[in-house]
């Protein structure tokens, strides 16, 4: 027997209609704060990064191609480790899609990680992916823009992570057993496994110039995690008990 509210159609009317006026603030709330982010200054790009792509050696000029502007989603998958994030797998089923149509909108999504190209590319053909994938291994790309931090930097506390500084990542003992358990599926130990975090950046060209924008980590990936979406408008909504979502090809044979 449901334990939830039930009632008439009018009574339904009723509340959603509540909630529709709630849904519009909402929406331009969030139209508000896109305005905000756009009008954040932007920061010059001074450094010379390098990144190896499928295209041989490439700086941050090359992947934009030859589009303005260039989102970068940083996909925690570490050197050591054997497969990529779960849940960072999980965001990036959505983009194949979604970058067909930014690159034909002068934008180039492409996800960046430390692990060697081999790897991304052999787990990217796992997952049946085709975006543009570039591995940031022997450069400071993640390191600068908060996304990973070395041995001594995680022994030592005290690094930042989504804007606040603090013992972000902390020895194996001191984890939950979730991270243990994530750690696991990457083929590698947790204090490792944490060494590496997700997020996102932004960053436009012009003329010669290349600025970073935006960056946005942790629940600031929200709004990317497309499967969520869908279940914030589901009649459960996400009905979380623990984590619950596996790379796509290991869930059992469910058709959609």
């Amino acid at each position: 027997m449901t334990m939830h509210k039930i009632g008439t159609r009018e009574d339904w009317l009723k509340a959603r209609l509540d909630l529709l006026a709630a849904e519009k603030e909402l929406t331009r709330r969030s139209d508000e704060l896109a305005g905000m982010r756009q009008e954040l200054p932007w920061v010059k790009i001074e450094k010379d990064y390098r990144f190896d792509t499928e295209g041989g050696p490439a700086t941050l000029a090359d992947l934009f191609k030859a589009r303005s502007q260039l989102l970068v989603y940083h996909f925690m998958f570490g050197p050591d480790y054997e497969a990529g994030c779960p849940s960072c797998s999980m965001i990036a089923d959505g983009f194949n899609g979604f970058a067909t149509h930014l690159a034909n909108h002068d934008v180039t999504l492409i996800a960046v990680s430390r692990a060697p190209l081999v790897k991304l590319l052999g787990y990217r053909k796992r997952m049946g992916w085709s975006f543009p994938w570039a591995s940031a291994q022997d450069g400071d790309f993640n390191f600068d823009f908060n996304v990973s931090i070395t041995l001594e930097q995680q022994r030592a506390g005290g690094t930042e992570y989504n804007y606040i500084k603090g013992r972000h990542v902390m020895e194996s003992a001191d984890l939950p057993p979730i991270v243990h358990d994530f750690a696991a599926q990457c083929g590698t130990d947790a204090a490792t496994y944490v060494r590496d975090r997700p997020g996102m950046s932004a960053f436009i060209r012009e003329g010669d110039a290349l600025y970073h924008t935006y960056s946005t980590y942790a629940r600031g990936l929200d709004g990317l995690w497309g499967a969520y979406q869908w279940l914030d408008r589901a009649p459960l909504g996400r009905n979380e008990q623990g984590v619950w979502w596996r790379r796509h090809d290991e869930y059992d044979r469910v058709e959609a």
